[in-house]
């Protein structure tokens, strides 16, 4: 006989994929433990046992998403030549991380909990800041094509990566509003007109 209450086994990676897409279809307060447990096919017994609660599930999702959609902005950041080039790839592989879905979701970092009630807010602080190490990265490699002479001595860095910043979480508002891929990514080569020249 099988013992009772005993959660059933289940693959991890597999839940928290299906969990990570219910929350980035529903955001973090309109995705209801409902949806959550049928898309994961997991009783409520197992879900709390696993991740104790709905913001237990939500962090392991949100690491899930950070670990296997957002791990290349280090990449390709890094791997460019100059601070342009790492910028300019960055916002065009995200537009077109966007649209490898339909219709497009946009960031689930940026779209998830913008608001929210109280009970919802150490939830919009973790998102709020993923959203600071991605300006940090952008400032990083900014200042580091500064320090290689790709970046003009006299440029600011803080208000040229917190310009390219806004850009790609304006980005994924606009994939979320199924702009056209086209259009996402003539928003970036006039976004990049604005990159400071090197003088001649």
């Amino acid at each position: 006989m099988a013992e009772r209450g005993r959660p059933r086994a289940f693959d991890r990676g597999h839940v928290l994929e299906q969990a990570m897409d219910v929350f980035w279809l529903r955001g973090y307060e309109g995705a209801s433990l409902t949806a959550l447990t049928q898309a994961m096919e997991l009783n409520p017994p197992s879900l709390y046992a696993a991740f104790k609660n709905k913001e237990g599930l939500f962090r392991a999702a949100l690491d899930h998403y950070l670990t296997h959609h957002g791990a290349y902005r280090y990449s390709v950041l890094a791997d460019a030549a100059t601070a342009r080039e790492a910028v300019e790839v960055l916002l065009k592989e995200t537009v077109t991380r966007f649209y490898r879905s339909h219709p497009p979701r946009g960031c689930l970092v940026v779209l998830a909990a913008l608001s929210g009630t109280p009970e919802s807010q150490v939830i919009q602080d973790e998102l709020s800041a993923q959203r600071r190490e991605t300006h940090r990265l952008i400032e990083s490699r900014i200042h580091q094509g500064l320090c290689d002479g790709d970046v003009p001595a006299e440029t600011n860095v803080q208000t040229l990566s917190g310009f390219y910043t806004t850009v790609m979480f304006g980005l994924s508002v606009q994939a979320k509003d199924q702009v056209p891929y086209e259009q996402m990514i003539a928003f970036v080569d006039t976004a990049m007109g604005v990159w400071p020249p090197l003088p001649v």
